[in-house]
Protein backbone atom coordinates (compact mmCIF):
# COMPACT_ATOMS: atom_id res chain seq x y z
CA UNK A 1 0.00 0.00 0.00
CA UNK A 2 0.89 3.09 -0.69
CA UNK A 3 1.31 4.99 2.42
CA UNK A 4 1.63 9.03 2.04
CA UNK A 5 4.75 10.64 3.85
CA UNK A 6 4.27 13.04 6.43
CA UNK A 7 5.41 16.52 4.98
CA UNK A 8 8.58 18.50 6.90
CA UNK A 9 7.91 20.68 9.50
CA UNK A 10 8.41 24.17 8.74
CA UNK A 11 11.26 24.22 11.35
CA UNK A 12 13.47 21.62 9.25
CA UNK A 13 16.56 21.91 11.19
CA UNK A 14 14.89 22.37 14.69
CA UNK A 15 12.99 19.11 14.21
CA UNK A 16 15.46 17.35 12.91
CA UNK A 17 17.64 17.92 16.14
CA UNK A 18 14.56 17.65 18.55
CA UNK A 19 13.21 13.94 19.71
CA UNK A 20 10.97 12.37 17.65
CA UNK A 21 8.31 12.78 20.19
CA UNK A 22 8.97 16.60 19.92
CA UNK A 23 8.84 16.74 16.24
CA UNK A 24 5.91 14.87 16.31
CA UNK A 25 4.13 17.20 18.81
CA UNK A 26 4.94 20.56 17.39
CA UNK A 27 1.44 22.08 16.49
CA UNK A 28 0.09 24.59 14.05
CA UNK A 29 -0.19 26.93 16.52
CA UNK A 30 3.56 27.65 17.02
CA UNK A 31 3.95 31.27 16.49
CA UNK A 32 0.68 31.89 14.50
CA UNK A 33 -2.88 32.20 15.69
CA UNK A 34 -4.73 29.01 15.02
CA UNK A 35 -7.70 30.67 13.92
CA UNK A 36 -5.92 32.50 10.94
CA UNK A 37 -3.92 28.75 10.03
CA UNK A 38 -7.47 27.92 9.69
CA UNK A 39 -8.96 30.13 7.57
CA UNK A 40 -5.70 30.26 5.50
CA UNK A 41 -5.70 26.73 3.99
CA UNK A 42 -9.52 26.20 4.04
CA UNK A 43 -12.12 23.40 1.85
CA UNK A 44 -11.12 24.92 -1.02
CA UNK A 45 -7.11 24.50 -0.92
CA UNK A 46 -7.30 20.91 0.48
CA UNK A 47 -9.50 19.46 -1.21
CA UNK A 48 -8.09 19.18 -4.46
CA UNK A 49 -4.81 18.22 -2.98
CA UNK A 50 -6.72 15.19 -1.09
CA UNK A 51 -8.60 14.29 -4.63
CA UNK A 52 -5.02 14.29 -6.02
CA UNK A 53 -3.24 12.55 -3.36
CA UNK A 54 -5.74 9.81 -3.10
CA UNK A 55 -5.06 8.79 -6.87
CA UNK A 56 -1.51 6.88 -6.35
CA UNK A 57 -2.31 4.36 -3.52
CA UNK A 58 -5.82 3.99 -4.54
CA UNK A 59 -4.80 2.67 -8.36
CA UNK A 60 -1.67 1.10 -5.77
CA UNK A 61 -4.47 -1.45 -4.45
CA UNK A 62 -7.76 -1.41 -6.66
CA UNK A 63 -5.86 -3.46 -9.44
CA UNK A 64 -5.26 -6.36 -6.33
CA UNK A 65 -8.78 -8.00 -7.00
CA UNK A 66 -8.65 -7.48 -10.68
CA UNK A 67 -5.74 -8.83 -11.71
CA UNK A 68 -7.39 -12.51 -12.07
CA UNK A 69 -9.87 -11.29 -14.48
CA UNK A 70 -7.47 -9.53 -16.49
CA UNK A 71 -5.56 -12.56 -16.82
CA UNK A 72 -8.77 -14.62 -18.13
CA UNK A 73 -9.36 -11.90 -20.25
CA UNK A 74 -5.68 -11.83 -21.71
CA UNK A 75 -5.10 -15.92 -21.13
CA UNK A 76 -2.52 -14.35 -19.06
CA UNK A 77 -0.72 -16.02 -15.29
CA UNK A 78 0.11 -14.92 -12.38
CA UNK A 79 3.44 -14.31 -13.42
CA UNK A 80 2.58 -12.16 -16.62
CA UNK A 81 -0.17 -9.56 -14.84
CA UNK A 82 2.26 -9.06 -11.87
CA UNK A 83 3.77 -6.63 -14.57
CA UNK A 84 0.88 -4.43 -13.91
CA UNK A 85 1.66 -4.23 -10.20
CA UNK A 86 5.50 -3.55 -10.73
CA UNK A 87 5.64 -0.97 -13.40
CA UNK A 88 3.63 1.33 -11.47
CA UNK A 89 5.27 1.19 -8.62
CA UNK A 90 8.96 1.46 -10.95
CA UNK A 91 7.47 4.04 -12.65
CA UNK A 92 6.68 5.82 -9.31
CA UNK A 93 9.74 5.57 -7.42
CA UNK A 94 11.48 7.18 -10.09
CA UNK A 95 8.81 9.78 -10.91
CA UNK A 96 8.09 10.98 -6.80
CA UNK A 97 11.54 12.41 -6.55
CA UNK A 98 11.62 13.49 -10.29
CA UNK A 99 8.56 15.64 -9.65
CA UNK A 100 9.36 16.90 -6.35
CA UNK A 101 12.22 18.49 -8.21
CA UNK A 102 9.91 19.68 -11.10
CA UNK A 103 7.35 21.44 -8.58
CA UNK A 104 10.48 23.63 -7.47
CA UNK A 105 11.62 24.68 -10.52
CA UNK A 106 8.32 24.46 -12.30
CA UNK A 107 5.99 25.51 -10.13
CA UNK A 108 3.81 23.18 -7.96
CA UNK A 109 0.08 24.36 -9.26
CA UNK A 110 1.25 23.77 -13.15
CA UNK A 111 2.97 20.49 -12.11
CA UNK A 112 -0.02 18.96 -9.90
CA UNK A 113 -2.41 19.74 -13.38
CA UNK A 114 -0.11 18.27 -15.71
CA UNK A 115 -0.27 15.36 -13.90
CA UNK A 116 -3.90 15.18 -13.85
CA UNK A 117 -3.75 15.09 -17.09
CA UNK A 118 -1.43 12.29 -17.69
CA UNK A 119 -3.89 10.38 -14.87
CA UNK A 120 -6.95 10.97 -17.04
CA UNK A 121 -5.15 9.84 -20.13
CA UNK A 122 -3.71 6.72 -18.66
CA UNK A 123 -7.43 6.10 -17.96
CA UNK A 124 -8.51 6.42 -21.63
CA UNK A 125 -5.35 3.83 -22.42
CA UNK A 126 -6.14 1.95 -19.95
CA UNK A 127 -10.00 1.38 -20.98
CA UNK A 128 -9.41 0.94 -24.82
CA UNK A 129 -6.24 -1.38 -23.88
CA UNK A 130 -6.52 -4.55 -26.99
CA UNK A 131 -3.32 -6.57 -24.87
CA UNK A 132 -1.72 -6.53 -21.77
CA UNK A 133 1.22 -4.88 -22.97
CA UNK A 134 -1.24 -1.94 -23.40
CA UNK A 135 -2.37 -2.40 -20.02
CA UNK A 136 1.13 -1.89 -18.84
CA UNK A 137 2.16 1.41 -20.54
CA UNK A 138 -1.29 2.87 -18.95
CA UNK A 139 0.20 1.51 -15.56
CA UNK A 140 3.27 3.23 -16.04
CA UNK A 141 1.20 6.43 -17.00
CA UNK A 142 -0.88 5.98 -14.15
CA UNK A 143 2.77 5.85 -12.13
CA UNK A 144 4.11 9.10 -13.64
CA UNK A 145 1.02 10.91 -13.45
CA UNK A 146 0.02 10.37 -9.73
CA UNK A 147 3.66 10.80 -8.69
CA UNK A 148 3.13 14.39 -9.13
CA UNK A 149 0.64 14.85 -6.62
CA UNK A 150 1.93 14.38 -3.18
CA UNK A 151 5.17 16.62 -3.91
CA UNK A 152 3.35 19.46 -5.91
CA UNK A 153 1.11 19.31 -3.01
CA UNK A 154 3.78 19.96 -0.30
CA UNK A 155 5.62 22.32 -2.60
CA UNK A 156 2.25 24.61 -2.89
CA UNK A 157 1.34 24.28 1.04
CA UNK A 158 5.50 25.44 1.84
CA UNK A 159 4.50 28.13 -0.82
CA UNK A 160 1.06 29.42 0.39
CA UNK A 161 2.36 29.54 3.64
CA UNK A 162 5.53 31.48 3.02
CA UNK A 163 3.58 34.13 1.24
CA UNK A 164 0.63 34.24 3.72
CA UNK A 165 3.07 34.17 6.46
CA UNK A 166 1.11 31.32 8.48
CA UNK A 167 2.60 27.71 8.98
CA UNK A 168 0.81 24.96 7.52
CA UNK A 169 -1.26 23.49 10.31
CA UNK A 170 -0.51 19.91 11.18
CA UNK A 171 -3.90 19.17 10.29
CA UNK A 172 -4.30 19.27 7.11
CA UNK A 173 -0.94 17.17 6.57
CA UNK A 174 -2.64 15.30 8.66
CA UNK A 175 -5.71 15.21 5.99
CA UNK A 176 -3.31 14.23 3.34
CA UNK A 177 -2.32 11.25 4.67
CA UNK A 178 -5.63 10.00 5.87
CA UNK A 179 -6.81 10.65 2.09
CA UNK A 180 -3.78 7.96 1.22
CA UNK A 181 -4.02 5.46 3.79
CA UNK A 182 -8.24 5.81 3.24
CA UNK A 183 -7.97 5.32 -0.34
CA UNK A 184 -5.80 2.31 -0.29
CA UNK A 185 -8.23 0.86 2.09
CA UNK A 186 -11.01 0.70 -0.55
CA UNK A 187 -8.75 0.46 -3.02
CA UNK A 188 -8.95 -3.73 -3.17
CA UNK A 189 -12.92 -3.25 -2.62
CA UNK A 190 -13.58 -0.90 -5.33
CA UNK A 191 -11.71 -2.91 -7.57
CA UNK A 192 -13.44 -6.15 -6.89
CA UNK A 193 -16.94 -4.64 -7.35
CA UNK A 194 -16.05 -2.27 -10.69
CA UNK A 195 -14.47 -5.85 -11.95
CA UNK A 196 -17.43 -8.04 -10.92
CA UNK A 197 -20.26 -5.03 -12.41
CA UNK A 198 -18.68 -3.30 -14.98
CA UNK A 199 -15.82 -5.54 -15.98
CA UNK A 200 -11.94 -4.95 -15.09
CA UNK A 201 -11.73 -2.09 -17.85
CA UNK A 202 -14.00 0.21 -15.00
CA UNK A 203 -10.85 0.02 -12.96
CA UNK A 204 -8.99 1.82 -15.58
CA UNK A 205 -11.54 4.20 -16.60
CA UNK A 206 -12.42 5.46 -13.62
CA UNK A 207 -9.43 7.24 -13.01
CA UNK A 208 -10.89 9.58 -15.96
CA UNK A 209 -13.59 11.48 -13.84
CA UNK A 210 -11.64 11.32 -11.14
CA UNK A 211 -8.37 13.45 -12.91
CA UNK A 212 -11.33 15.41 -14.59
CA UNK A 213 -12.70 16.67 -11.43
CA UNK A 214 -8.96 17.01 -9.61
CA UNK A 215 -7.73 19.04 -12.60
CA UNK A 216 -11.41 21.50 -12.50
CA UNK A 217 -10.91 21.74 -8.92
CA UNK A 218 -7.58 22.59 -8.65
CA UNK A 219 -7.86 24.84 -11.51
CA UNK A 220 -10.47 27.24 -9.94
CA UNK A 221 -9.12 27.10 -6.36
CA UNK A 222 -5.52 26.18 -6.14
CA UNK A 223 -3.56 29.92 -5.74
CA UNK A 224 -1.42 30.27 -8.41
CA UNK A 225 2.38 29.78 -7.35
CA UNK A 226 5.32 30.17 -9.74
CA UNK A 227 8.70 28.57 -8.89
CA UNK A 228 9.84 29.12 -4.96
CA UNK A 229 12.59 32.12 -4.83
CA UNK A 230 16.05 30.86 -3.90
CA UNK A 231 16.42 31.89 -0.36
CA UNK A 232 20.17 33.07 -0.97
CA UNK A 233 19.11 35.15 -3.77
CA UNK A 234 15.71 37.07 -2.53
CA UNK A 235 16.00 40.56 -2.03
CA UNK A 236 15.45 42.67 0.73
CA UNK A 237 16.20 42.64 4.63
CA UNK A 238 17.68 39.32 6.15
CA UNK A 239 15.15 36.72 6.68
CA UNK A 240 14.55 35.27 10.42
CA UNK A 241 15.61 32.09 10.93
CA UNK A 242 12.09 30.55 11.23
CA UNK A 243 11.52 32.10 8.12
CA UNK A 244 15.01 30.95 6.25
CA UNK A 245 14.22 27.35 7.82
CA UNK A 246 10.60 27.68 6.42
CA UNK A 247 11.83 28.04 2.74
CA UNK A 248 15.22 25.67 3.22
CA UNK A 249 15.01 23.51 0.43
CA UNK A 250 12.09 25.35 -2.01
CA UNK A 251 14.33 27.89 -3.63
CA UNK A 252 14.95 27.99 -7.40
CA UNK A 253 17.09 25.13 -8.02
CA UNK A 254 20.59 25.85 -10.71
CA UNK A 255 19.58 23.53 -13.74
CA UNK A 256 22.29 21.02 -12.46
CA UNK A 257 20.09 20.10 -9.72
CA UNK A 258 17.62 18.05 -11.35
CA UNK A 259 20.00 15.90 -12.26
CA UNK A 260 18.69 14.45 -15.61
CA UNK A 261 21.10 11.58 -16.38
CA UNK A 262 21.18 10.44 -12.78
CA UNK A 263 17.51 9.98 -12.92
CA UNK A 264 17.83 8.02 -16.64
CA UNK A 265 20.69 6.17 -15.26
CA UNK A 266 18.53 5.15 -11.76
CA UNK A 267 15.64 4.50 -13.85
CA UNK A 268 17.51 2.21 -16.63
CA UNK A 269 19.00 0.05 -13.11
CA UNK A 270 15.57 -0.30 -11.65
CA UNK A 271 14.12 -1.26 -14.77
CA UNK A 272 17.01 -3.97 -15.45
CA UNK A 273 16.75 -5.03 -11.74
CA UNK A 274 13.07 -5.49 -12.16
CA UNK A 275 13.30 -7.85 -15.61
CA UNK A 276 15.68 -9.88 -13.69
CA UNK A 277 13.21 -10.10 -10.89
CA UNK A 278 9.82 -10.81 -12.77
CA UNK A 279 11.36 -14.41 -14.26
CA UNK A 280 13.22 -15.90 -11.34
CA UNK A 281 11.64 -18.98 -12.15
CA UNK A 282 13.76 -18.72 -15.40
CA UNK A 283 16.33 -16.04 -14.29
CA UNK A 284 18.42 -14.26 -16.93
CA UNK A 285 21.97 -13.83 -15.29
CA UNK A 286 23.13 -11.72 -17.60
CA UNK A 287 21.14 -8.89 -16.45
CA UNK A 288 22.32 -9.04 -13.13
CA UNK A 289 25.56 -7.91 -15.23
CA UNK A 290 24.07 -5.22 -17.04
CA UNK A 291 22.95 -3.48 -13.41
CA UNK A 292 26.34 -3.89 -11.57
CA UNK A 293 27.37 -2.24 -14.75
CA UNK A 294 24.95 0.47 -14.54
CA UNK A 295 25.31 0.25 -10.01
CA UNK A 296 28.95 1.54 -10.62
CA UNK A 297 28.04 4.10 -13.43
CA UNK A 298 25.50 5.43 -11.32
CA UNK A 299 27.85 5.55 -8.25
CA UNK A 300 30.56 7.61 -10.17
CA UNK A 301 28.22 10.18 -12.00
CA UNK A 302 26.46 11.16 -8.18
CA UNK A 303 29.79 11.01 -6.23
CA UNK A 304 30.61 13.92 -8.85
CA UNK A 305 27.75 16.12 -8.87
CA UNK A 306 27.18 18.78 -6.32
CA UNK A 307 23.05 18.24 -6.59
CA UNK A 308 23.03 14.57 -7.33
CA UNK A 309 19.94 12.71 -7.68
CA UNK A 310 20.60 10.62 -5.08
CA UNK A 311 23.34 11.65 -2.30
CA UNK A 312 25.34 8.54 -1.81
CA UNK A 313 27.86 10.60 0.46
CA UNK A 314 24.65 11.41 3.01
CA UNK A 315 23.27 7.84 2.94
CA UNK A 316 27.15 6.51 3.43
CA UNK A 317 27.28 8.51 6.68
CA UNK A 318 24.03 8.12 8.05
CA UNK A 319 23.65 4.63 8.74
CA UNK A 320 20.67 5.08 10.68
CA UNK A 321 18.90 6.75 7.83
CA UNK A 322 19.78 3.98 5.33
CA UNK A 323 19.01 1.02 8.00
CA UNK A 324 15.27 2.51 8.39
CA UNK A 325 15.15 2.73 4.25
CA UNK A 326 16.10 -1.46 4.45
CA UNK A 327 13.49 -1.91 7.46
CA UNK A 328 11.14 0.06 5.46
CA UNK A 329 11.57 -1.81 2.31
CA UNK A 330 11.83 -5.00 3.80
CA UNK A 331 8.49 -4.55 5.77
CA UNK A 332 6.83 -3.77 2.35
CA UNK A 333 8.00 -6.41 0.48
CA UNK A 334 6.18 -8.39 2.93
CA UNK A 335 3.10 -6.44 3.44
CA UNK A 336 2.72 -6.40 -0.56
CA UNK A 337 3.07 -9.90 -1.00
CA UNK A 338 -0.06 -10.39 1.01
CA UNK A 339 -2.10 -8.02 -0.60
CA UNK A 340 -1.52 -8.80 -4.07
CA UNK A 341 -1.00 -12.50 -3.79
CA UNK A 342 -3.46 -13.26 -0.75
CA UNK A 343 -6.01 -11.81 -2.79
CA UNK A 344 -4.97 -13.90 -6.20
CA UNK A 345 -5.39 -16.93 -3.76
CA UNK A 346 -8.43 -15.61 -2.29
CA UNK A 347 -10.21 -16.19 -5.79
CA UNK A 348 -8.10 -18.60 -7.69
CA UNK A 349 -7.41 -21.31 -5.16
CA UNK A 350 -10.40 -20.50 -2.93
CA UNK A 351 -12.94 -19.73 -5.68
CA UNK A 352 -14.26 -16.41 -4.03
CA UNK A 353 -15.36 -13.93 -6.59
CA UNK A 354 -13.04 -10.70 -7.23
CA UNK A 355 -15.87 -9.00 -4.89
CA UNK A 356 -16.22 -10.89 -2.22
CA UNK A 357 -12.43 -10.93 -1.87
CA UNK A 358 -12.28 -7.40 -2.08
CA UNK A 359 -14.26 -7.69 0.87
CA UNK A 360 -11.77 -9.77 2.46
CA UNK A 361 -9.37 -7.86 2.29
CA UNK A 362 -10.82 -5.02 3.77
CA UNK A 363 -9.91 -5.69 7.43
CA UNK A 364 -6.56 -5.75 6.38
CA UNK A 365 -7.08 -2.06 4.95
CA UNK A 366 -9.35 -0.81 7.68
CA UNK A 367 -6.52 -2.28 10.96
CA UNK A 368 -3.74 -0.48 8.76
CA UNK A 369 -6.06 2.61 9.33
CA UNK A 370 -6.62 2.06 13.04
CA UNK A 371 -3.01 1.31 13.59
CA UNK A 372 -1.73 4.17 11.91
CA UNK A 373 -3.71 6.46 14.21
CA UNK A 374 -2.77 4.89 16.83
CA UNK A 375 1.09 5.15 15.59
CA UNK A 376 0.80 8.39 14.80
CA UNK A 377 0.02 9.50 18.71
CA UNK A 378 2.80 7.41 20.03
CA UNK A 379 6.19 9.17 20.84
CA UNK A 380 8.51 6.32 20.58
CA UNK A 381 9.36 5.28 17.49
CA UNK A 382 11.08 1.00 18.66
CA UNK A 383 8.21 -0.54 20.93
CA UNK A 384 5.54 -0.06 17.60
CA UNK A 385 8.25 -1.13 15.04
CA UNK A 386 8.89 -3.91 17.34
CA UNK A 387 5.72 -5.07 17.65
CA UNK A 388 5.27 -4.63 13.77
CA UNK A 389 7.56 -7.23 12.89
CA UNK A 390 6.21 -9.40 15.64
CA UNK A 391 3.08 -8.68 13.97
CA UNK A 392 4.50 -9.76 10.44
CA UNK A 393 5.41 -12.94 12.04
CA UNK A 394 1.97 -14.06 13.76
CA UNK A 395 0.22 -13.20 10.26
CA UNK A 396 2.72 -15.15 8.33
CA UNK A 397 2.71 -18.28 10.67
CA UNK A 398 -1.25 -18.02 10.27
CA UNK A 399 -0.79 -18.31 6.61
CA UNK A 400 1.01 -21.24 7.02
CA UNK A 401 -1.67 -22.80 8.02
CA UNK A 402 -4.54 -21.66 5.36
CA UNK A 403 -6.05 -23.61 2.78
CA UNK A 404 -8.78 -23.51 -0.02
CA UNK A 405 -11.11 -24.93 3.15
CA UNK A 406 -10.00 -22.41 5.54
CA UNK A 407 -13.14 -20.36 6.74
CA UNK A 408 -14.28 -16.95 5.50
CA UNK A 409 -13.98 -15.43 9.12
CA UNK A 410 -10.59 -16.86 9.74
CA UNK A 411 -9.28 -16.02 6.23
CA UNK A 412 -10.69 -12.06 7.14
CA UNK A 413 -8.93 -12.01 10.31
CA UNK A 414 -5.54 -13.28 8.81
CA UNK A 415 -5.53 -9.87 6.37
CA UNK A 416 -6.50 -8.03 9.81
CA UNK A 417 -3.00 -9.27 11.20
CA UNK A 418 -1.16 -7.76 8.30
CA UNK A 419 -2.82 -4.94 8.65
CA UNK A 420 -1.72 -3.67 12.25
CA UNK A 421 1.80 -4.10 11.32
CA UNK A 422 1.25 -1.90 7.76
CA UNK A 423 0.16 0.92 10.17
CA UNK A 424 2.90 0.96 12.58
CA UNK A 425 5.82 0.11 10.46
CA UNK A 426 4.19 3.55 8.36
CA UNK A 427 4.61 5.63 10.97
CA UNK A 428 7.44 4.17 13.02
CA UNK A 429 9.44 4.82 10.30
CA UNK A 430 8.38 8.18 9.07
CA UNK A 431 9.20 9.35 12.82
CA UNK A 432 12.62 8.13 12.05
CA UNK A 433 12.77 9.48 8.72
CA UNK A 434 11.91 12.95 10.56
CA UNK A 435 14.82 12.20 13.13
CA UNK A 436 17.15 10.92 11.31
CA UNK A 437 17.18 12.84 7.84
CA UNK A 438 20.22 15.85 7.58
CA UNK A 439 18.86 19.22 8.26
CA UNK A 440 17.02 20.66 5.71
CA UNK A 441 16.74 17.53 3.54
CA UNK A 442 13.93 15.91 5.48
CA UNK A 443 11.74 15.99 1.71
CA UNK A 444 14.66 14.25 0.04
CA UNK A 445 14.84 11.52 2.63
CA UNK A 446 11.08 11.58 3.12
CA UNK A 447 11.34 10.65 -1.50
CA UNK A 448 13.76 8.26 -0.57
CA UNK A 449 11.74 6.56 1.99
CA UNK A 450 8.93 6.16 -0.57
CA UNK A 451 11.54 4.85 -3.29
CA UNK A 452 12.59 1.59 -0.72
CA UNK A 453 8.58 0.96 -0.32
CA UNK A 454 8.16 0.76 -3.90
CA UNK A 455 11.12 -1.22 -4.80
CA UNK A 456 9.81 -3.70 -1.61
CA UNK A 457 6.34 -3.95 -4.08
CA UNK A 458 8.27 -4.27 -7.59
CA UNK A 459 9.93 -7.32 -5.42
CA UNK A 460 6.78 -8.55 -3.81
CA UNK A 461 5.18 -8.87 -7.81
CA UNK A 462 8.55 -10.97 -9.06
CA UNK A 463 8.12 -13.38 -6.02
CA UNK A 464 4.33 -13.37 -6.44
CA UNK A 465 4.96 -14.60 -9.96
CA UNK A 466 7.76 -16.96 -8.70
CA UNK A 467 5.20 -18.92 -6.09
CA UNK A 468 2.12 -18.98 -7.97
CA UNK A 469 3.41 -19.57 -12.08
CA UNK A 470 0.33 -19.61 -13.70
CA UNK A 471 -1.88 -19.99 -11.18
CA UNK A 472 -2.22 -19.11 -7.46
CA UNK A 473 -2.33 -22.69 -5.32
CA UNK A 474 -2.38 -23.64 -1.48
CA UNK A 475 1.53 -24.88 -2.12
CA UNK A 476 2.31 -21.30 -3.51
CA UNK A 477 0.33 -19.33 -0.54
CA UNK A 478 2.45 -21.32 1.98
CA UNK A 479 5.65 -20.88 0.13
CA UNK A 480 5.38 -17.16 0.36
CA UNK A 481 4.03 -17.22 3.69
CA UNK A 482 7.07 -19.17 4.80
CA UNK A 483 9.76 -16.35 3.05
CA UNK A 484 7.22 -13.73 5.02
CA UNK A 485 8.57 -15.11 8.12
CA UNK A 486 12.12 -15.47 6.99
CA UNK A 487 11.59 -11.52 6.12
CA UNK A 488 9.42 -10.58 9.46
CA UNK A 489 12.86 -12.03 11.59
CA UNK A 490 14.93 -9.79 9.47
CA UNK A 491 12.94 -6.68 10.02
CA UNK A 492 12.71 -7.65 13.98
CA UNK A 493 16.78 -8.16 13.82
CA UNK A 494 16.92 -4.61 11.98
CA UNK A 495 14.75 -3.03 14.82
CA UNK A 496 16.36 -4.04 17.58
CA UNK A 497 19.93 -4.05 16.53
CA UNK A 498 19.22 -0.16 15.52
CA UNK A 499 20.81 1.63 18.46
CA UNK A 500 19.64 5.02 17.40
CA UNK A 501 15.80 3.83 18.36
CA UNK A 502 16.78 3.38 21.70
CA UNK A 503 17.60 7.15 21.95
CA UNK A 504 13.95 8.13 20.36
CA UNK A 505 11.86 7.05 23.30
CA UNK A 506 10.90 4.31 21.64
Amino acid sequence: MSGTPPAPAAGVRKGAQKGVGEVLGEGAHEGVHEGAAGRAFGPRLITPLMLGSLLNPINSTMISTALVAIGHSFHAGAADTAWLVSSLYLASAIAQPTMGRLADRLGPRRVFLTGLLVVGAAGAVGTLAPSLGWLICSRVLLGIGTSAAYPAAMALLRAHSQRLGVPTPRPVLGLLSLAGLSSAAVGPVLGGVLAATLGWRAVFAVNIPLALLGFLLAALWLPRTGPAPSPATASGPAKTDAQAQAGAGHGRKPPESLDPFGILLFGALLTTLMLFLMRLGHPSWYLLAVAALLAAGLAGWELRRRAPFIDLRMLARNKPLSLTYLRHGLTYLVIYCVMYGYAQWLEEAHGFSSSTAGLLMLPMSVAAMATSLLGARTKGIRAPLTMAAVLLGVGSVMLLGAGHTSPALLLAAGGALFGLPQGLASTGNQAAVYAQAPPGETGSAAGLQRTAQYLGAITAASLIGLFYGQRATDAGLHDMALTAAVLSVAVLLLTLLDRSLRSRRG
